[in-house]
């Protein structure tokens, strides 16, 4: 069990380096095939996908089992990964995006049923942590770097290096975890899934509290990489640097929040998490310096509630569930790909009918302020 264990914290960090190195340049790189006011229909597309991938991964896992549906989603990846380092057309390369997001996707989903395999409610806060560490030192590190390789390679050269490392990840699921044995996938409906989120309560609230983190990530992979580099001039390799200190409180704060969840519950860290967040998010537009170390502060601050919210609603949601809920998880997942479709919805008319770009930040901090307001009626789980 801690053999496996290993070899899925090796596997988490290499998929998430190859998917950090790309996601906060991926806008920017459509941005080349399509205008900045339609990128978020390409990421609407490959969600409305992902979410009907997740909606029937438990049949897919019922029949080849978790390891080798994850090495089929992490080859379809790499494949996509290196058509969107050579081509030159739009078509291939929205298709390729798309094949991207889903399969991404859908590997964090089925990478969660390792790790749930091998967490006990006692734990979870703990071994959730280390995970999440792990997952975001990777995080840290590819942000070190993209800026440099883009500079010196252009996105030719960090589309090949992301798909070396999903390439070492697919040699993981060929030679390991043979001896894993998949638990009995629970088959529910999607309708029954639903009521059965409605009628839980406390995991309907998580759910709430995990799409609005979601939707402050996608506002700020998609939109924010444009903001600095077209409206405030910083280049490639100063944006790494402040993406780079931006994401430390991910690698600080996840493990020892984790462990502390065990003991005094989330509530308390999940109010904290959604007041820092908010205050900060709220006070993006009005800087209008174009000083690296204002925005890397700034950023910085907004990811210290950012990364207490999402060690805190993992924590939470793990407590209410069993690793043979394949669909629930599943449907949990969907916070993302879902907060891909809303938020670039949002965000388009947003973009045509306000007189500043920076506007969209007012609204995020809004929606962040009213995820405080369901953390505050939330009810802790032991």
């Amino acid at each position: 069990m801690k053999y496996n264990r290993k070899i899925i914290y090796l596997a988490g960090f290499l998929f998430s380096i190859s998917i950090a190195l790309t996601s906060y340049i991926n806008s920017s790189f459509l941005k080349e095939f399509v205008s900045e006011y339609y990128i978020g229909v390409a990421y609407i597309i490959a969600s409305l996908i992902t979410i009907l991938g997740m909606l029937e991964i438990q049949k897919v896992l019922t029949r080849i089992g978790n390891r080798k549906t994850t090495l089929i989603f992490s080859f379809l990846s790499f494949l996509s990964l290196l058509l969107l380092a050579f081509t030159h057309n739009s078509f291939i390369a929205i298709v390729s995006f798309i094949i991207f997001f889903t399969t991404s996707n859908l590997i964090i989903a089925t990478l969660d049923m390792f790790v749930e395999d091998f967490s006990k409610n006692s734990s979870t806060g703990k071994l959730r942590g280390i995970y999440l560490t792990i997952i975001n030192i990777s995080w840290v590190i590819a942000q070190s770097i993209s800026g440099s390789i883009i500079t010196q390679s252009s996105y030719k050269g960090l589309y090949l290096f992301s798909a070396l490392f999903m390439f070492l990840v697919c040699i993981i699921f060929i030679i390991k975890l043979h001896d894993f044995i998949d638990p009995k996938y629970t088959k529910i409906p999607v309708i029954k899934t639903v009521k059965s989120f409605i009628k839980n309560k406390n995991i309907s609230k998580i759910y709430i509290l995990s799409f609005i983190l979601r939707f402050f990530f996608v506002w700020m992979i998609i939109y924010t990489p444009i903001y600095l580099h077209e409206y405030l001039g910083f280049g490639w390799e100063k944006i790494g640097l402040i993406f780079t200190i931006m994401l430390l409180p991910f690698v600080i704060l996840t493990y020892p929040l984790g462990k502390l969840s065990d003991k005094i519950g989330e509530k308390k860290m999940l109010i904290i998490g959604f007041l820092t967040i908010s205050f900060f998010t709220l006070l993006i537009p009005f800087i209008k310096s174009s000083d690296f170390w204002i925005w890397a502060g700034i950023l910085f601050a907004t990811r210290v509630g950012a990364a207490t919210i999402e060690i805190m609603s993992e924590s939470y949601f793990f407590k209410c569930v069993d690793k043979e809920d394949a669909n629930i998880i599943g449907f949990f997942r969907n916070t993302s790909p879902l907060s891909f479709i809303i938020a670039p919805l949002v965000a388009i008319p947003i973009l045509f009918h306000t007189p500043s770009f920076s506007y969209i930040f007012y609204i995020l901090g809004a929606l962040l302020l009213f995820g405080l307001f369901i953390t505050l009626r939330l009810k802790d789980v032991k």
